[in-house]
């Protein structure tokens, strides 16, 4: 799958002229016909839906990211030996890792949580997410996930771009660029936060790249009015609506003749086409005040500590019903899951905050027959390392940490690949950012090595030409 460079600086020839014109007029010709306004470029839609390269389960993603590194030791890998050598230094046949804020020394800090073994897998789970032992069955654990970002600014744009520098495309516009989008109404890539807060990194965290500035993730605010001026004012009507938009659609065309290859120019023209049709879809799509009472409960929405994050999940499953291909929900927005310090009050807050939504979304999406179709995976840039800080908080660990995936052909109840006795580096069945990347891409149908798009003459890819997908993950 590639594309082609256009040259602002090449001039057209008289047949291509008179080519792209007449099919100009053909298309004006069956607008008037089907009696729909002519919004659209009649060049190809970038966003237009794809043939995936081979049949994937999956069709949607709802990716939960726990901003700020949640800790595996505390919630989906017990370590009984980290409690026998608690207060202990690093055995010295631990390789010293790589520390963020360098307390090597730090003596190991023991988890204080309950532990029981859940749904008929026997998945582990600690009593900090009781509602997660509700879906133990339908989560696929994996406890060996490794990246190379040792802070925050690193790790996040690892885990959504595939590296540790800025500047790449995130994995939900390479997902966007290589399947598009099941309805034109809608962006098919949207981010929602939790807070007002910046997600580290800022919008380069789900930005496109040097992919057409089309496919970058559009951010939904989580509020009463998630998408602010959808509504025309009160003086202002459909019809004239339409027809400013037309005239806009009709300059912004006519700028663009020579300028094909900015596609940011591209971008903001169909931005504004988008807009016109949300303007008619959105308002439905985002109501959540339509949804019966005992679904809101089930996401959390009667209660003020999970109200916020089960808006966000809820919001989710009503997009995937909708056709939207990829959303990314944020926990934690500037990076509240860092633990330095009290990881006790700071991780008991925020698991409450989360644990109901999920679960209820997990439910949600398999009573309506959604979750075969969507794959909902968790996590976050990295872990917490098994060592204390400030006595009674965890460092940075990128070696080896946990991510779960559920649905979309994931096989559920099970657990790959292992740390070591203490939790600090992956040891089994290990995992890269690469290869999760290049995984999901596969659940969804697509061969990662062949969604590739030719950047200043370089074939570029989601996992830097490194991932591999790992097969154990799928259910048979």
């Amino acid at each position: 799958m590639t594309t082609a460079c256009h040259r602002i600086d090449q001039p057209r020839s008289r047949r291509e002229f008179l080519s792209r014109a007449g099919a100009g007029f053909g298309a004006v010709a069956l607008s008037a016909l089907t009696g729909e306004r002519l919004l659209a470029s009649t060049a190809p839609n970038p966003s237009a839906s794809k043939i995936p390269h081979r049949l994937g389960r999956a069709k949607n993603v709802i990716w939960l990211f726990m901003e700020g590194g949640p800790s595996h030791l505390d919630l989906f890998d017990p370590k009984p030996v980290l409690r026998k050598l608690h207060g202990q230094p690093l055995p010295d046949s631990f390789e010293q890792p790589v520390l963020a804020m360098g307390e090597n020394n730090a003596p190991l800090l023991a988890d204080q949580r309950e532990w029981k073994q859940h749904g008929e897998s026997g998945l582990w789970i600690s009593d900090w997410l009781p509602h997660h032992g509700k879906i133990a069955d339908e989560l696929c654990v994996i406890r060996s996930c490794v990246s190379d970002g040792i802070n925050h600014a690193g790790g996040v744009c690892q885990m959504n771009t595939g590296s540790v520098f800025g500047g790449r495309p995130s994995l939900g516009a390479w997902i966007d660029y290589g399947l598009g989008t099941e309805n034109e109404s809608l962006p098919g890539f949207v981010v929602i936060k939790d807070s007002n807060s910046m997600v580290v990194n800022g919008s380069r965290t789900w930005g496109s790249g040097f992919l057409p500035a089309v496919h970058q993730g559009i951010l939904l605010e989580n509020s009463s009015e998630p998408i602010s001026n959808l509504n025309n004012p009160a003086e202002v009507s459909d019809a004239r609506q339409g027809s400013k938009l037309d005239f806009i659609n009709q300059l912004n065309r006519s700028h663009q003749g020579r300028r094909e290859s900015n596609t940011e120019l591209e971008a903001r023209i169909r931005s504004y086409e988008l807009a016109f049709r949300m303007q008619a879809e959105a308002p439905e799509a985002i109501d959540l005040d339509s949804e019966p009472d005992h679904i809101k409960n089930l996401y959390g929405l009667d209660d003020k500590e999970t109200e916020v994050y089960g808006r966000q999940c809820l919001m989710a499953r009503r997009l995937v019903e909708r056709g939207v291909r990829f959303i990314q929900l944020f926990h934690g927005a500037g990076s509240r899951w860092d633990s330095h310090s009290k990881i006790e009050e700071n991780h008991s807050r925020l698991c409450r905050n989360v644990d109901k939504p999920i679960a209820g979304l997990i439910r949600d999406l398999k009573q309506r027959g959604l979750l075969d179709d969507t794959l909902v995976m968790w996590g976050g840039e990295f872990g917490r390392t098994p060592m204390s800080e400030k006595g009674a908080g965890r460092d940075h660990n990128p070696t080896g940490f946990t991510m779960w995936m559920a649905g979309g052909g994931a096989r559920g109840g099970q657990t790959i690949g292992a740390t070591d006795e203490l939790g600090l580096h992956a040891v089994e069945d290990r995992l890269h950012v690469h290869d999760i990347h290049s995984t999901v891409m596969a659940m969804l149908g697509l061969d990662h090595t062949e969604v590739v798009y030719m950047h200043k003459g370089r074939p570029e890819r989601i996992d830097l030409n490194e991932g591999h997908v790992h097969r154990g993950i799928f259910a048979s």
